[in-house]
């Protein structure tokens, strides 16, 4: 009996190891399938994080800093097509090899591509003093906005960043009478369905969640 009963005792070690391998296996399967099904995934949670606001006639078009490679020529397109009658820059704070002269800022650079893309002197004008961030942009164009009587202000901006975009200029015109309209467009170097293949795209995404993360909790 004895000897029967020392032969049955390393029996429940064994059984004690089944459930961390079982657990171990299904991961494995799960991150496999995962990995297989990325494409799908990674596609529909830029599907999900994307937003974009219909474009209706407005009284001007913003133009924030950063994303010269859209910004600009989304708001030179929609006054071509006479839905605005007015383009506002961002006068956002430069560096100051910038105010040295050294080379040009966006603000500077906005107005040059506006006015190479066929958009009149007049019809441009700036809003805020050495905006620093979307924040600030957000308070400066709802003084503008109070000064010209705006009831529509359209703000293209790029597809990760419309959602940071949008939350925090609705909640700076909340108790405004003035409809914020974000539509967001493709960049050049990356597209909402294949993102994650750029490095450009991989880092747009994961900045702007942070971001938007930030912006939440900050303001």
């Amino acid at each position: 009996m004895v000897e029967l009963s020392r032969q049955i005792l390393p029996r429940p070690r064994f059984r004690f190891l089944r459930r961390p391998l079982a657990i171990v296996v299904m991961l494995t399967l799960l991150f496999a399938g995962m990995w297989l099904e990325r494409e799908s995934l990674l596609r529909s949670a830029a599907d999900l994080w994307i937003v974009s606001d219909p474009i209706t006639p407005g009284d001007a078009v913003v133009v924030l800093g950063g994303g010269l490679g859209v910004r600009p020529f989304v708001a030179a397109d929609l006054y071509r097509q006479g839905i605005v009658s007015k383009i506002v820059v961002s006068q956002v704070a430069e560096e100051r090899f910038v105010n040295m002269g050294v080379i040009p800022g966006h603000t500077d650079i906005n107005r040059k591509i506006l006015l190479q893309l066929g958009v009149p002197d007049t019809a441009i004008e700036t809003f805020g003093i050495a905006n620093k961030n979307t924040a600030d942009e957000a308070a400066s164009l709802k003084d503008w906005a109070d000064r010209n009587a705006s009831s529509v202000l359209i703000i293209p901006t790029e597809i990760f960043s419309a959602r940071r975009v949008r939350w925090i200029f609705r909640r700076e015109f909340s108790e405004k009478s003035v409809r914020i309209e974000v539509p967001s467009f493709e960049p050049e170097r990356y597209s909402r369905v294949e993102w994650w293949m750029t490095e450009d795209g991989m880092i747009a995404f994961q900045n702007e969640v942070l971001k938007y993360i930030y912006y939440r909790l900050k303001y």
